[in-house]
């Protein structure tokens, strides 16, 4: 199908019982839009009447909607999109989407200076120390232009983020991208959830890495001072809507783990009181205390006089009304508008200012929270090769490890005992000679076995110095996988070698494409930390464990003056390697 002229709705929401249920929409029997302010109010009054009248409800209201539910907060004029845009269906569809076409994003160019950003946390910590608030979410504008396929970097863009709130909205002349992993609040059976999400941190790029960044965030008392703010606030919202001692906060300082980031949520819970109307709900939640701060109003005064754009639909809401009355909106965080009439997309992005905020780490937050706009989706299979000598694997526990780590890190559903198995029972049909054994494993777990016959290396062989730096933040460095670019690019311009010696752009030696590299001088044998951008290969882990070898930086510069130089890996274990001198 194709929807380039018709409202469409697709949401991918998260739910309790059953995981992600998509839900869609089209042909709208009616379209309600608040092209002004007093629209709001008499829009949802509708949204309302129409639930009653057993329709299904779907659309957003903008941050710059606010006002209709309390004239006290303001908001910066000028917004680009109506108000508040809610379609009324009778039923959801289960039309097919059409296949993914292409599209193009521009380059994103931010709408603030880092200079003026830095003015901005200034001023925000002077209120702060002056007592004019305790808590201020500021956000800047990213801005690019698009062409192409708007569902299909809907796509890209919900799986970069594998975010439990994903949202897609074309409504005419707006089409909206939301790939939030926030939920604004969900109502179900006259009990009402909100889930504050406050704390941010960016993904490790090996298992241990990844493991303390987790552990920072957990422990972080800024992170869970600005959390533990806003969960007061939903609690004391909460009071106007709730029966009385019904409130409860069921899950404090929780950590998810997505592509690129990991964020702190809480979960505060309430039982409705009896007849609480959706225009009740979003008069005392909106817009969500997570992206304005608190106090509330005087908050958002210095927001609108810190940002000088309209939020528009990002830090509102999106969401849906069932005829059960079961409601579920997001907040429109990680979320991308396009203006389909000039073809103009913006991206907000920001994060809550306290007193203790670093300037610098509150700038890199928001480049982190940016990725997902680039962060392009990548198939790939977890890939292990062992070395199989007379019916026995080399180190073949360190290999498993490593699998268990890279599959906990990706989200792999693996079961190690199975994959244990079915390698030793492949050893006892080949129980003698070399053999390489390459495993793969899919992301639900199959997986499947190939078997190669070894042909013996010569005692020397000769390698070549890659051309150009590798890039040591490129996370598939650190795991093995079937996503080999970097390797096949380098290789590639060296055919004629044995293998290519890698470096990265500080100039220190990581790895060949195939193998870590050791080297050794006056009889002490060494070999580059991980921390470089290199594989953990299991032979050199054993190497290491032994004392066998030391982990020390090598420079590029420096190989020649090193007595030998080693290629080592599982399968082939040490391999002595002399330098090409061509250029």
């Amino acid at each position: 199908m194709t929807h380039e002229d018709e409202p469409f709705l697709y949401f991918n929401f998260i739910n309790d019982q059953e995981g992600m249920n998509p839900l869609q929409f089209s042909n709208p029997i009616k379209q309600l839009v608040a092209h002004s302010i007093d629209k709001v109010i008499p829009c949802l009054l509708q949204v309302q009447q129409a639930v009653d009248d057993g329709y299904y409800a779907a659309g957003y209201i903008s941050y710059e909607a606010a006002p209709a539910f309390n004239e006290q907060y303001q908001v910066n004029e000028g917004n680009n999109m109506p108000f508040l845009w809610f379609g009324i269906f009778t039923e959801p569809t289960d039309e097919a989407i059409h296949e993914k076409r292409s599209f193009h994003a521009g380059a994103w160019q931010p709408s603030v200076s880092i200079d003026t950003y830095d003015k901005n946390i200034d001023t925000i910590q002077q209120f702060i120390s002056e007592g004019m608030t305790k808590q201020v979410n500021y956000t800047v504008r990213l801005h690019s232009i698009f062409s192409g396929d708007a569902f299909a970097y809907y796509k890209q863009l919900e799986q970069a983020q594998s975010a439990n709130y994903t949202a897609y909205l074309h409504t005419g002349d707006f089409t909206i991208l939301s790939a939030s992993p926030e939920l604004f609040f969900r109502v179900k059976d006259e009990k009402i959830m909100t889930k504050p999400m406050k704390g941010t941190i960016n993904r490790g790029r090996t298992y241990e890495e990844d493991l303390q960044q987790a552990a920072w965030l957990q422990n972080s008392q800024k992170n869970r001072t600005e959390n533990q703010l806003i969960v007061d606030l939903m609690c004391e919202d909460l009071k106007k809507l709730a029966k009385p001692d019904s409130i409860r906060v069921p899950a404090l300082f929780e950590i998810e783990k997505y592509p690129t980031v990991y964020q702190m949520t809480s979960t505060v819970t309430a039982d409705l009181s009896a007849a609480t109307s959706l225009l009740d709900i979003l008069t005392v939640l909106f817009p969500s205390g997570s992206i304005t701060g608190i106090p509330r109003t005087a908050t958002m005064e210095m927001i609108t006089e810190l940002e000088t754009d309209p939020r528009d639909v990002y830090c509102g809401t999106i969401g849906y009304i069932t005829p059960q009355k079961e409601a579920v909106f997001n907040v429109p965080i990680r979320t991308v508008l396009i203006n389909n009439k000039d073809h103009r997309m913006q991206f907000g992005v920001g994060g809550a200012i306290t007193r203790d905020s670093n300037k610098k780490e509150e700038y890199e937050e928001v480049l982190t929270k940016a990725k997902l706009l680039t962060k392009q989706p990548v198939n790939f299979q977890l890939l292990e090769t062992f070395g199989l000598k007379d019916g026995h694997y080399l180190v073949f526990d360190n290999h498993l490890r490593r699998l268990q780590k890279s599959a906990t890190y990706f989200d792999f559903a693996i079961n190690i005992e199975t994959i244990k198995s079915a390698l030793q029972k492949k050893a006892r049909t080949y129980h003698s000679g070399k053999w390489k054994v390459r495993l793969l494993v899919q992301m639900n777990g199959e997986l499947t076995i190939d078997m190669d016959k070894l042909a013996p290396t010569t005692t020397t062989v000769e390698v070549a110095l890659a051309k150009e730096p590798i890039h040591k933040d490129n996370l598939f460095l650190y795991h093995k996988t079937t996503n080999r670019v970097v390797y096949e690019y380098h290789k590639e311009i060296a055919l004629d070698y044995f293998d290519v010696l890698l470096w990265n752009e500080e100039q220190e030696v990581t790895e060949f494409t195939a193998g870590n590299i050791v080297v050794e001088r006056d009889g002490v044998f060494i070999t580059p930390p991980i921390s470089c951008g290199l594989l953990p290969g299991t032979y050199r882990e054993e190497l290491v464990r032994k004392g066998s070898v030391i982990e020390q930086k090598v420079m590029v510069n420096e190989l020649t003056q090193f007595d030998h130089i080693w290629f080592v890996n599982s399968v082939r274990e040490w391999i002595p390697v002399t330098l090409s001198t061509e250029e």
